[in-house]
């Protein structure tokens, strides 16, 4: 389909919790493709649909060269101990911050043909899979921040050149 530019912070579409997919029709369609394309590029591990300006439950993934995507995820296991993971953000360029993310993560949803699929995976699958969902709930992963990285945060977005 196509590749979408990427809603930044200041958007609103990116606080707007997701409404599941009922139907899978030509427009799910169009969007798992445009997720897909718009992920399959070198640095992009995942996109959620709000940062291409939809409110549909739905991201995609790169991950170890391999392009995935899943429909009305929702995280079923969080594993391990939340440890401090250096993380960006498409949504967010030019940004990067330690977050508190748990180890191991598995996401179940559907695919296009209204199969269950069932992700599950550790290191930066994990954080994907996390963030990704995060986006879907309307946060991005600056509230998950510390105060005072926030303020960090928050003074490097109000001095960049795409805020």
């Amino acid at each position: 389909m196509a590749i979408r530019d990427i809603r930044v912070f200041g958007d609103p579409v990116l606080r707007t919790v997701c409404d599941p997919i009922v139907d899978i029709d030509d427009g799910v369609r169009a969007l798992a493709q445009d997720l897909i394309d718009t992920v399959d590029m070198d640095g992009r591990a995942g996109l959620a649909a709000t940062q291409i300006g939809h409110t549909l439950r739905a991201f995609s993934l790169h991950i170890d060269g391999e392009i995935s995507y899943v429909l009305n995820p929702e995280i079923v296991a969080l594993e391990g101990e939340p440890e401090l993971t250096g993380e960006g953000c498409l949504s967010v360029p030019d940004l990067w911050f330690d977050v508190l993310r748990y180890p191991r993560a598995t996401v179940r949803g559907i695919d296009l043909d209204g199969n269950p699929i069932e992700i599950a995976g550790e290191g930066l699958m994990a954080q994907a899979l996390q963030h990704e969902c995060d986006h879907l709930d309307g946060k991005l992963y600056l509230s998950r921040l510390d105060r005072e990285s926030r303020g960090e945060a928050m003074r490097q977005i109000r001095t960049s050149a795409w805020f």
